[in-house]
């Protein structure tokens, strides 16, 4: 519990020094991924104020010896009603201006809360907490590792069960029992099997298709360790590849590669979206490729940094983000890379494990 609680008050100090450059002298959470991680608690409702002198966790009747043992460097407030707990901590604490995570809370209840506070008191923060944990620390990079080995372990198990006949829901059900067997504490996502036409939607739901001989058949998959998630997708071919997927599954490669190769402690997001694009834009097929390049994966399996044509943000070291270049051809098939990777000042280390070239099963 002590490098954990250290963990926990040095995320703490480097948000404490910023209070000042946001105007406030407090800041209410909302978001549950986000008190998590500046508290350990893991509970599934709250709410976190910081303040210079103090954390406060609040928390309903369920969860005060839990947030007790969680997060004992916090002072635990339990509440019968939320925003009644609310005003009753910033009174006593003599808050002046509280900052607030303005995407994570209802018009309704921001309403129902600003009624009961002074005129002026809530200062809606939305972009300035957006990266607050875009940069992670070396327990947390080991957590995603451990997902990771899950969830690659899985896959090798459920690899034998692909072949023709097998209904693309039957894989995906087995995956999502294979990572939990091996200790995932959920699923990173809904698992996606997509096989033949399927393959060409960028988020098929697995159904009642049955595998077929020649099938390009995507995988998107992540399992949960400690709260922290895994993402990967992997394109396999069952039984026989043809020209056509060959010659575009190199140029979604070329594409990975090349967006990694590029990645590295003060690139820009858009630059990395912009190299893989280039790539599958010179082969004629940049109308295919329907997404970003990639994001930020932690707590949740989508956050901050985006990697995208309109993202203004910049790779820093300790960031762990996806690359996930794709074609998806309606009528035949697609084809998507994916890997995490850990961003370095001289390039990135690559986290998950499976090799990206074409594995015809």
């Amino acid at each position: 519990m002590g490098g954990e609680a250290t963990a926990y008050r040095r995320r703490l100090d480097r948000l404490l020094e910023r209070l000042p450059h946001l105007g406030v002298d407090a800041i209410l959470f909302f978001e549950m991924n986000n008190i998590r991680y500046l508290t350990g608690f893991t509970g599934s409702d709250g709410v976190f104020i910081l303040r210079s002198d103090n954390g406060v966790l609040l928390v309903d009747g369920r969860y005060t010896t839990q947030a007790g043992e969680e997060a004992p460097q916090c002072e635990v407030v339990q509440y019968r009603d939320k925003i009644g707990g609310i005003v009753s901590v910033l009174g006593e604490k003599e808050v002046k201006r509280a900052g607030f995570e303005a995407a994570a809370i209802s018009v309704e209840f921001h309403e129902k809360l600003r009624g009961k506070l002074a005129p002026g008191m809530l200062i809606p923060l939305t972009e300035a907490l957006t990266g607050l944990r875009s940069v992670k620390d070396g327990q947390e990079v080991l957590l995603l590792r451990r997902a990771v080995d899950i969830a690659t372990d899985a896959l090798w198990q459920v690899i034998e069960e692909m072949r023709p006949g097998v209904e693309e829901r039957t894989i995906a059900l087995e995956m999502d029992y294979r990572m939990r067997a091996l200790g995932s504490e959920e699923t990173s996502f809904p698992t996606i099997v997509a096989s033949g036409l399927n393959a060409a939607l960028p988020h098929a739901h697995p159904g009642p298709r049955k595998l077929e001989d020649g099938d390009a058949v995507v995988m998107d998959f992540g399992a949960v360790h400690a709260g922290y998630r895994s993402d990967e997708t992997c394109t396999f071919v069952l039984g026989r590849a043809d020209k056509k997927f060959r010659e575009v599954y190199s140029i979604v490669k070329d594409a990975h590669d090349r967006a990694i190769e590029a990645v590295r402690a003060g690139a820009a997001c858009r630059e990395i979206d912009r190299i893989a694009r280039q790539v599958i834009e010179k082969k004629g097929y940049g109308q295919h490729f329907s997404h970003g390049t990639g994001h930020g994966v932690g707590l949740d399996v989508h956050e901050a940094p985006r990697l995208s044509a309109l993202s203004d943000q910049v790779l820093e070291a300790g960031m762990v983000v996806t690359i996930e270049p794709g074609i998806y051809l309606p009528g035949h098939w697609g084809i998507r890379i994916e890997d995490m990777v850990l961003v370095k000042d001289d390039g990135c280390d690559i986290l998950t494990k499976i090799s990206k070239e074409l594995k015809i099963i």
